[in-house]
């Protein structure tokens, strides 16, 4: 009975730690983000007027922003899938601690997103020398808004997106679907579920040209849906609502162009 309630002891003290690394992680990030990451005294100190000058340093420092700002968007809705990572790990293995398996899982998320944040900031630096960004990194095209509405909310609807969130919104069947053992089957695990979550929320994040990457209040939006569509009991109707909204918006910025 005792050996039962020390194991007890450590699942709830191992879910204790994760929660707490994961909410230093996720609060660090946001924190990042709310002070400007790392290019607000930059923007400050220009003209408003001119967009700022792409060089190998500016790049390296948006793809900085791009990866931060996605973890700080992403972990959360990952949470579960971690959590649960841990406490299965502490079963399986009940002398040994779950943290490494939990990290590169954690890790290997966040290569999926670090990998789509070097598409982010290339797609970024050809928009701008389109001139269709302001300097305040949002869209200056009312067709460009437009479209990006119509495509994130068609892509809604799509199989593919319904799929990944699928599995998304599922870390029990996630997790006993891919299985594998020892750390770097923690990696293995972590890539798979970053490219689930990749193939869920990639279109919703094109959104953030739209309402701008200096918008905090729109991040944050954006963040919140990616939250409930993927942890809450009617998140999946909530996406697909919100699909059809996000097609009729764009929709409704496109239609006066057209005439």
């Amino acid at each position: 009975m005792s050996s039962d309630a020390a194991f007890y002891r450590s699942l709830r003290h191992d879910r204790v730690v994760t929660i707490a690394a994961l909410a230093g992680v996720i609060l660090l990030a946001w924190g990042y983000v709310l002070l400007g990451a790392g290019i607000g005294r930059e923007m400050a100190m220009s003209d408003m007027a001119m967009p700022m000058p792409w060089t190998p340093g500016t790049f390296g420092v948006m793809l900085l922003m791009w990866t931060v700002m996605m973890a700080a968007m992403m972990l959360p809705s990952a949470a579960p899938v971690i959590l649960l990572l841990a406490s299965i790990s502490r079963r399986r293995t009940a002398q040994a601690a779950p943290y490494p398996a939990t990290r590169l899982f954690a890790v290997a998320y966040l290569v999926i997103w670090a990998a789509f944040s070097i598409v982010a900031t290339s797609a970024q630096w050809a928009l701008q020398q389109e001139n269709l960004l302001s300097p305040a990194m949002a869209s200056s095209s009312a067709s460009l808004v437009g479209t990006l509405f119509v495509f994130a909310g068609v892509y809604q609807l799509t199989p593919l997106k319904q799929a990944c969130l699928r599995r998304c919104r599922s870390p029990l069947d996630f997790v006993t679907d891919y299985w594998r053992p020892g750390p770097f089957g923690a990696f293995r695990m972590g890539f798979r579920h970053g490219l689930f979550c990749l193939g869920c929320c990639w279109a919703m994040m094109t959104l953030l040209f739209a309402g701008g990457l200096m918008n905090v209040l729109w991040i944050a939006a954006l963040a919140l849906f990616v939250l409930v569509e993927k942890t809450t009991p009617s998140g999946g109707l909530f996406g697909r609502v919100a699909g059809i909204g996000l097609i009729l918006l764009g929709g409704a910025t496109l239609l006066p162009l057209i005439g």
